[in-house]
């Protein structure tokens, strides 16, 4: 039997993040979004508090915290705003966590320990101006020299860009390999040739940096390369598979908000004599959100189950991440039309809830993406092997 009651420690991490963002971000998230503005002080605070090393173990720094405890963190961030969750994604997911799987002593202690005490903030570039879906077919190029390797080219839309201090980039040392030659490479930001730029007018997520980033023969150590040459590729589909779910977790939030909105304008506003709630049809989108909500927290954490014995969680990542952002963005879209013309400004936040909402569709793969990824495994064409990862462990979330 498993016994889906968190644990008190979990229900802490829960209540910790739910009211950091009703102190920190609730108040302010409007005319942060209006304006655009990144407030890095914000994720300073998020340091403070554990958050941003939140499932990396004590000895480098971290909280020690299980994938679940993570899932919660990002779920009660996303529900404030989706900037504050996307840190969590390409900081901790994408960043740190494969830093913890992949990354040598040295690198660890160089960039792992700083990161998850909030000291230093990181990001992840894979993207590049042609190249998305197809991450074998990257432009980016880094050439051996001597006790360096040289990069050059671009990325975009990285989060985080023009503040992070620390970037994962993948580059082809040989594009004749395809994507057996990636390789992996820390880069920091005040190297030589390197430098960033901010992208305006985003449809959302607007008060979350995203950017680019430029490679002008940038000279890397031999050092900051992470894992051998050639295993970029496997190294970053490894990070994606935590990336995902932090999206994941990040958009039953969203969705929850979306709900939480959606039922408190149904008690308010009257229509034809009764509360716009008492209406079938606004009922059967209210209870369609709830039932998406539900189902979209047990995929996530059957996949943070797996995580947190240190095994594969691919297929179940990407499924919790396909459902889970495509509901959102549905809930969102019917937080609107409860609203009526009310949703469709920004005197209520089921507006920015629908912006936000449409971007996690795309990153880290595409809903086309996640759709074939679940047919080849349904259709035997994709089976995973093992993959090295050590195990965070469980606080007691599986038991029975």
């Amino acid at each position: 039997m498993i016994d889906l009651t968190l644990t008190p420690e979990q229900e802490l991490v829960r209540q910790t993040a739910r009211e950091f963002a009703a102190a920190e971000i609730l108040p302010y998230i409007r005319e942060w979004d209006e304006r655009g503005e990144v407030h890095r002080e914000v994720f300073a605070k998020m340091g403070e508090l554990g958050f941003l090393g939140a499932p990396i173990p004590e000895a480098y720094g971290g909280a020690g915290l299980d994938y679940v405890s993570l899932g919660l963190l990002c779920e009660e961030l996303e529900r404030a705003d989706t900037a504050f969750r996307v840190v969590m994604s390409v900081h901790v997911g994408l960043n740190s966590l494969t830093l913890l799987q992949w990354g040598s002593e040295d690198q660890k202690w160089r960039f792992l320990v700083p990161q998850a005490r909030g000291e230093k903030l990181a990001t992840f570039g894979l993207t590049e101006p042609g190249v998305g879906t197809d991450a074998a077919n990257l432009q980016t190029t880094a050439r051996r020299d001597g006790d360096a390797y040289v990069l050059n080219g671009s990325k975009i839309w990285i989060s985080l860009a023009d503040v992070a201090d620390h970037f994962l980039v993948f580059a082809t040392v040989d594009r004749s390999k395809g994507h057996r030659g990636i390789t992996a490479f820390i880069v920091e930001r005040g190297m030589p040739g390197f430098s960033s730029g901010t992208i305006h007018g985003k449809m959302g997520v607007r008060a979350g940096n995203t950017g680019t980033l430029f490679f002008d023969d940038v000279r890397v150590p031999v050092e900051n390369r992470v894992g051998e040459e050639g295993e970029g590729f496997v190294i970053a589909m490894s990070a994606l598979d935590q990336g995902r779910y932090t999206v994941a977790s990040g958009a039953v939030g969203l969705a929850a908000a979306c709900l939480a909105a959606s039922v408190t304008y149904a008690h308010e506003r009257r229509t034809f004599g009764r509360e716009v709630g008492a209406h079938q049809l606004v009922k059967q989108m209210v209870a369609k959100m709830g039932q998406g909500i539900e189902a979209g927290r047990l995929l996530c954490w059957q996949a943070a189950v797996l995580k947190n014995r240190g095994l594969r969680s691919t297929r179940e990542t990407s499924l919790a991440k396909w459902f889970c952002t495509e509901h959102a963005v549905q809930c969102a879209l019917d937080a609107v039309q409860i609203h009526g013309a009310y949703g469709y400004s920004n005197e209520y936040p089921v507006e920015r809830y629908l912006r936000n909402s449409k971007a996690a569709v795309i990153y880290e793969g595409t809903s086309q993406l996640h759709t074939l990824i679940q047919a080849d495994y349904l259709l035997g064409y994709r089976a995973d092997r093992p993959l090295r990862c050590p195990p965070v462990p469980a606080q007691g979330f599986e038991r029975g």
